[in-house]
């Protein structure tokens, strides 16, 4: 069974937390995403630099922009991935790093295969739509790796039960139109549109976009089944580059004592 099937097995709301990889550098990247697991993260998302973050706001957009400067690649983030120990660990980029790898190693399979040496449980390509790159998926499922899609508060009802029936471990919900890092926007409509979005797929559903304090994260796990959370750790990676770990860490025991175990509505 892929792990994170085993994680979203449990009586409770996972904290999923995102960091981009090579931010500050490889070094400091690698102590980073290590605090986070230590301090309670149940699944970590790595964050492939892009020069062209669109879907990302001005926290995570520096933040690609420190790791492009500081020489990362898509292969130096694979090797920092497969150093990571302990959570569940979730490939998160746009389609060109992705497809340019691919292209230079004999296709999807070959992308597929990097990410199962890596130990990568998911992958989520951020602007790859469901109707591109099914051989992605394909390939992805033939290494045991879950690939992960998103919905949106627009999504229609038959869409999301079509997506749920191209995706794997489980949907990422944006919990608002826009970009992250934006103020949060949580509310009862948003509980009940959680409650919907997990009725109509049968995946468990995470919420990101916004998520900063523990009372975001409190009221998300009424309904959903992990709370992503990515700008505010990216910030304390900024304001305090390689020796980010204990505020890093004491952020993640915050988010993580928010989500007690039968929180989910």
């Amino acid at each position: 069974m892929n792990l994170l099937d085993e994680l979203f097995a449990q009586d409770r709301a996972l904290l999923v937390a995102y960091l981009c990889a090579g931010d500050p550098d490889m070094e400091g990247s690698l102590a980073c995403f290590q605090a986070l697991a230590e301090a309670g993260a149940d699944v970590i998302e790595i964050g492939v630099p892009f020069s062209d973050p669109g879907a990302d706001g001005p926290a995570i957009q520096r933040a690609s922009e420190r790791a492009l400067a500081a020489g990362a690649t898509l292969s130096g983030v694979f090797e920092l991935c497969a150093q990571i120990q302990g959570p569940g660990k979730v490939l998160f980029g746009y389609l060109n790093p992705f497809l340019c790898y691919a292209q230079e190693r004999g296709g999807w399979e070959g992308f597929a295969k990097a990410c199962s040496e890596a130990g990568v449980h998911g992958v989520l390509g951020m602007d790859c739509p469901v109707e591109e790159e099914p051989e992605l998926r394909s390939a992805l499922r033939g290494r045991g790796i879950h690939p992960i899609l998103l919905v949106a508060p627009t999504t229609p009802d038959e869409r999301i039960v079509g997506l749920a029936a191209e995706a794997g471990g489980f949907l990422y919900y944006v919990s608002m139109t826009g970009v992250t890092g934006a103020a949060f926007q949580g509310d009862e409509a948003l509980v009940e549109r959680i409650r919907r979005v997990r009725q109509l797929s049968g995946l468990p559903v995470a919420v990101g976009f916004g998520i900063r304090s523990g009372e975001d994260a409190r009221l998300v796990a009424r309904a959903a089944d992990g709370v992503v959370v990515g700008s505010a750790l990216v910030r304390l990676v900024e304001e305090h580059g390689a020796e980010a770990g204990p505020a890093l860490s004491e952020k993640v025991r915050e988010l993580a004592a928010a989500l007690a175990p039968g929180a989910r509505g």
